[in-house]
């Protein structure tokens, strides 16, 4: 059975000299020296997120029951982006970057894909790097990390830049990143366990998962799904909390919204849902029974994540042959052209 991943990450020793030029340490966030050891014990060496010819192509080979194992990964610029940079240097960084990926894909084109980097910042240069991008170089859509100075992507500024991927016909792939630290304050943060343990609920424990989930909130109540019906959104992590809650948000939003329709049916036309390395059988069942095999890709979030049943968890998941196939590799085949 063909297998197509759809989050797996990279990033380029040009870009990160670059930005480490020109910025310094100014694009990572601020933390203590605990959760940083932990970030460096715990995170992908830098050798390990920009190779795409050695351990990446082992690794899909390595984790799967059948032969040839994943055959194709979709990769995305890593945690070193340069989308939220200041826009006069977003924009060439974030160019070098779709440069760099769109080389490390032409060196294998069966086995990878890609997504553009965008300078958010600058939604007019964002408008012609993701143009540029989808049409010169072949990258299949767009992934946006987190925010931009704690503004949400459905604010009426950003609009442009969904305009052009509703044009392209490209998909934007909402992932998490860091969250402000008023909501690391008020949330995470305690006098009864480490830094460490707050870092982690802040981020990838959970906080990252809250915050990108309202993300993909905001953007179905600001309507622009009825202004742009053909935008496709996907949400990894089985859709960041989200699924969840989509009866309960139609019984408590549809009489107030001025939504064309209630919120759950936006959210099962326009947004696709992956698991991003959680390979739980469970959340399996539940996201199929919620969104069916049609809006459902496989992740691994690969190299953050790398799961003993990268390979293996479709083959034995309780899926019909048609639906399995579907997961595997025919959402991703039609929604990113490939």
């Amino acid at each position: 059975m063909k297998l197509i991943t759809v989050e797996e990450h990279f990033e380029s020793a040009a870009v990160t000299a670059a930005m480490r030029q020109a910025v310094g340490n100014a694009a990572l966030p601020t933390v203590s020296p605990a959760l940083r050891q932990y970030m460096r014990d715990n995170l992908p060496s830098p050798a390990i997120m920009q190779d795409t010819q050695h351990e990446r192509l082992a690794f899909m080979a390595q984790y799967a029951c059948t032969p040839p194992g994943i055959d194709m990964q979709v990769l995305s610029y890593g945690n070193s982006s340069p989308q939220n940079l200041s826009p006069e240097q977003a924009v060439p960084f974030s160019q070098l970057a779709n440069d760099e990926l769109a080389k490390a894909v032409a060196a294998h084109p069966d086995r990878y894909a890609g997504l553009a980097v965008l300078p958010v910042g600058d939604p007019q240069a964002a408008v012609a790097e993701l143009n540029r991008a989808v049409t010169t170089l072949g990258l299949r859509g767009v992934l946006l990390k987190g925010n931009y100075q704690n503004k949400f992507f459905d604010e009426p500024f950003f609009l442009p830049i969904f305009e052009a991927a509703a044009t392209l016909d490209v998909p934007v792939y909402f992932h998490p990143s860091f969250i402000p630290q008023a909501v690391t304050s008020h949330y995470f943060e305690s006098n009864q366990w480490s830094d460490v343990v707050t870092g982690i609920l802040s981020s990838a424990g959970y906080g990252w998962h809250m915050d990108v989930g309202i993300q993909v909130i905001r953007m179905i109540a600001s309507g622009i799904f009825d202004k742009l019906p053909g935008l496709k959104l996907i949400s990894g992590h089985w859709g960041e909390l989200v699924p969840l809650f989509l009866e309960r948000l139609d019984d408590e939003l549809t009489t107030y919204t001025d939504l064309q329709y209630p919120f759950s049916t936006y959210y099962r036309h326009n947004v696709y849902v992956t698991p991003s390395g959680i390979l739980s059988a469970p959340q399996l069942q539940f996201m199929l029974a919620e969104m069916g095999a049609d809006h459902l890709m496989y992740s691994i979030d690969y190299p953050y994540k790398q799961p003993e049943t990268s390979g293996s968890f479709l083959d034995i998941a309780d899926l019909t042959d048609e639906q399995r196939a579907q997961i595997a590799f025919g959402t991703a085949t039609t929604l990113f052209k490939l």
